[in-house]
Parts: C-alpha cells; structure tokens; sequence
C-alpha cells in the first residue's frame, strides 16, 4: 500500500519516449491561469527555430514555425520613413536623427491581438525596395534584404518583462493584471553589420518562449 502525505498533491508520473516527459512537463507550463475565457491555448515561439535560414530563405514566414495551423492575420500596419531614436540610432550605428524606415505591425492568433512589432531599418539600405512597402512579399523582410546583399547571418534577442502601458493594455486587449515580455531582436549581415532592430512586445500569457537545441 502506497502512502501520501497528507494535503500534498500526487506528483504525475510520465513514462516512455524522452520527447513524451518533455511534453508532459511544458503541459503544465502551457496552463492558461490568467482568468480569461477556456481554449485560448499559448503560442510556443520556437526562437530558434523561426530564424533559420532555411525558414524565411524558402520565402517562408518566420511565424510559419510556430502556427501549427492556428489562424494568424496582421492588421494595423503602418510603413514610414522618419528619425531614429537615441537607443535605435546606437544599435544601428546611425547618428541620433538620422532617416530609417519604421514598420509597425499587430499580430493577431484566433482573433486575439497578441504582439505589437516595431522594426527599424537603415534608410540608404532599404530605400525603393519592397521594404518600404506594406507587402513586403515572400519570406518577409530578412528575405529581401539578402537579395540587397546584406541577408541576416546572426540574430541576437533580448528578452525582459514589465506591467503593460495603456496603450498597450487597448492595443493588446489585455485583461487586468496581465504582464507583457518585450523582445528586443537585433539582425546582423557579414562583418557584424546590423541592418534591423525589431522591438516587440508579447501579451505574456499567450506565449510559451521554447529555445530548443544541441549542446
């Protein structure tokens, strides 16, 4: 006979395949405990996976790597030219003012908003191409900046959390007390150039953030 301590929860047992424990355990982790209504299920965002070349270079969308057939539109895009921040001119290592192109974006999974994107790009670089357009076409933006020549080979992303502003709490449609994780993605070309900032951010509880690779 098998004894429990009083008031504590049996602990589940997973056995079989490696991959089937490791989906066990994120099962718990995909709960939905902030309140709102059943079945809105947490987008996993493969970091890596989504930013391989072989994704966005076949001309597919790096969000293609994370859908698994859910439904996903973008709405409210916004495509200008104007001045660079502080912070942005720093990263792209543009003078404080100068011309980038600025496109901002609302993602929208099973008809929920969940992440505002904002991306910055050298003006000179990105001038009269199709990134200066709403459509930016197959394989989105990264795919016509290699057929610039300055197609990414190395992303960097930084990753914090915060209490949403109040425009992000109307953009996102965020219920009371929901945090949001901002995602700063920095895109590099050869010799360390950096064609793009991309700053996100994420309603918290409809991402699961999943890093998977070797050691």
């Amino acid at each position: 006979m098998t004894s429990r301590t009083a008031g504590r929860p049996a602990v589940p047992r997973t056995v079989g395949h490696p991959a089937a424990r490791r989906e066990g355990a994120l099962s718990m982790i995909t709960t939905d405990t902030s309140g709102r209504e059943p079945g809105l299920r947490p987008l996993r965002r493969r970091g890596i996976q989504r930013l391989a070349h072989e994704q966005w270079g076949t001309g597919r969308s790096v969000w293609e790597a994370d859908l698994a057939g859910r439904d996903l539109t973008v709405d409210e895009v916004e495509v200008r030219e104007g001045p660079a921040s502080e912070n942005v001119a720093r990263v792209l290592g543009l003078e404080e003012g100068e011309r980038v192109w600025i496109r901002s974006r609302r993602f929208v999974l099973d008809s929920k908003p969940v992440l505002l994107s904002t991306s910055y790009l050298p003006a000179p670089l990105v001038e009269g191409s199709a990134i200066t357009q709403p459509d930016t076409g197959p394989g989105g933006i990264y795919a016509r900046l290699a057929e610039l020549g300055y197609g990414p080979v190395h992303f960097r992303e930084e990753i914090r959390s915060r209490m949403p502003l109040p425009e992000e709490v109307a953009k996102l449609r965020l219920p009371a007390g929901t945090p949001v994780m901002l995602i700063c993605r920095t895109a590099f070309a050869e010799e360390g150039r950096v064609v793009e900032v991309n700053e996100m951010v994420l309603d918290a509880a409809a991402y699961v953030l999943e890093y998977d690779f070797d050691a």
